[in-house]
C-alpha cells in the first residue's frame, strides 16, 4: 500500500485540482465578490465538489472522478455567460481560468490512467 506522500507524487494532478477546488471556493472572499450572489455560489459550490471529487481521487481513484470533474470545469467556462456574470471580470477570470485548468488536468488524468486505478506515471 502506497504512502500518502508516495500517492501525492504519483495523482499530482488530483493534488492540484484540490487546491483549486479549495481556491475557487474561498475566491468570492479573497476577490471580493462574496457579495454577489450567482458567481458566489456557483464558486462555492462547484469549488466544494471539485475538492471532494479530486480528495476521493487521491484517496481511491476511479476514472469517473476525473469525469465529474471534467463537467464541472465545463460548466465553470460557460457559467459565467448563463448565470449573466460577464461584467463581473474577476469572477469571469478566476472561473474561466479555474475551469480550463482542472479540466486539463483532469482529462489529462484520465487519459493516462490504466483502468479504474492509476498506475501510469506522467
Amino acid at each position: 500500500m502506497a504512502t500518502f506522500n508516495e500517492k501525492l507524487t504519483l495523482q499530482w494532478k488530483d493534488a492540484a485540482n484540490l487546491v483549486l477546488g479549495l481556491w475557487l471556493a474561498i475566491s468570492p472572499w479573497a476577490l471580493s465578490y462574496a457579495g454577489e450572489p450567482k458567481p458566489a455560489w456557483n464558486a462555492h459550490v462547484v469549488g466544494v465538489i471539485i475538492a471532494v471529487a479530486a480528495l476521493a481521487a487521491l484517496i481511491a481513484f476511479q476514472k469517473w472522478e476525473e469525469w465529474v470533474n471534467t463537467a464541472l470545469a465545463a460548466w465553470l467556462i460557460v457559467s459565467p455567460y448563463l448565470l449573466g456574470f460577464t461584467a463581473l471580470t474577476y469572477a469571469l477570470w478566476n472561473q474561466l481560468i479555474v475551469g480550463v485548468l482542472v479540466g486539463a488536468l483532469a482529462i489529462w488524468t484520465a487519459v493516462t490512467a490504466s483502468g479504474s486505478g492509476l498506475t501510469v506515471k506522467s
